[in-house]
């Protein structure tokens, strides 16, 4: 299955929002530390920006790698 840039970051968004909902009772409960989900939500922050730097610079990216191919053949 092929899923678009738009379609992935909307899923991180997603999941980041679940994460800011569910992770401080998980806390409170002490079924997790602050810390882990700073570092956890922090890594899924970290995947969105990259999705976001792929999907700003997708033109470039595809010129770039069309670019490499026709070189190759």
């Amino acid at each position: 299955m092929k899923v678009s840039l738009i379609g992935q970051i909307t899923e991180v968004d997603r999941e980041i929002s679940l994460r800011e909902r569910v992770y401080p009772e998980q806390i409170r409960r002490g079924k997790m530390r602050q810390a882990e989900a700073e570092l956890l939500i922090g890594r899924m922050q970290a995947v969105r920006a990259s999705l976001a730097f792929l999907q700003e610079n997708e033109a470039d990216i595809r010129a770039m790698v069309a670019a490499r191919k026709a070189a190759q053949a």
